[in-house]
């Protein structure tokens, strides 16, 4: 097997080109490097095969919740770009025309998301803003990763969004408890799907949340 791809085989089925591949590896030096300059990440977790399986391969599984025919993905907390620069790769190796919009409140790591997607040309917008300021929002999908807890993460976007029809979140190993605390005070549909990259990890997709009326 090409060396490269054989880095990502635990996502291979997801078809991820040889392309993709080079691309999420071009993105981890771009990280390493302005590491160096500003932490974008912490430094325990900046050696590539960490930044490779914890982050991106992580990060892309959600490739296959999503419905890559819609227009618009929000990702919220940007951060160095997991999910949302991750998502963007891959959807440019598949040809898709989705934009995925992110939304980050620091100046330094929007300025990086920005230098990202013009070198690795991809189809995205960086906000830098904060999520929480701004009302009447509407995309087809919201995604967040390790951004603000469950309970938060819903009432901004009941609150703030008018129009949104999934919302995907990934959720550690305590997310059952988490997500079995939060059902007592909000209803929502949902669906699960299980990590590939942690045993006790899941991703989530939300739908019609309503806070519980008591």
């Amino acid at each position: 097997m090409d060396e490269i791809l054989d880095k990502y085989n635990i996502i291979n089925h997801l078809n991820v080109s040889r392309e993709t591949c080079l691309d999420f590896e071009r993105y981890i030096r771009m990280i390493q490097e302005k590491n160096h300059k500003i932490n974008i990440i912490s430094k325990k977790t900046a050696k590539n095969n960490i930044i490779r399986d914890r982050h991106i391969i992580d990060s892309a599984q959600v490739v296959d919740f999503i419905d890559l025919n819609t227009n618009t993905t929000y990702d919220l907390g940007a951060g160095a770009g997991f999910p949302g620069i991750v998502l963007a790769i891959m959807i440019k190796n598949l040809n898709k025309k989705m934009k995925i919009k992110l939304f980050e409140k620091s100046y330094h790591k929007s300025v990086f998301l920005e230098e990202v997607s013009e070198k690795l040309n991809l189809n995205t917008e960086v906000l830098q803003k904060d999520i929480f300021e701004i009302k009447k929002l509407k995309s087809e999908n919201i995604i967040s990763r390790a951004f603000k807890p469950l309970p938060i993460i819903l009432k901004l976007v009941r609150e703030n969004f008018d129009h949104y029809e999934n919302l995907i979140l990934f959720m550690g190993k305590s997310g059952k408890k988490i997500l079995k605390d939060v059902l007592k005070e909000w209803e929502f549909d949902y669906r699960e799907k299980k990590s590939l990259t942690n045993e006790d990890s899941f991703l989530i997709k939300i739908k019609n949340i309503r806070k519980k009326i008591n």
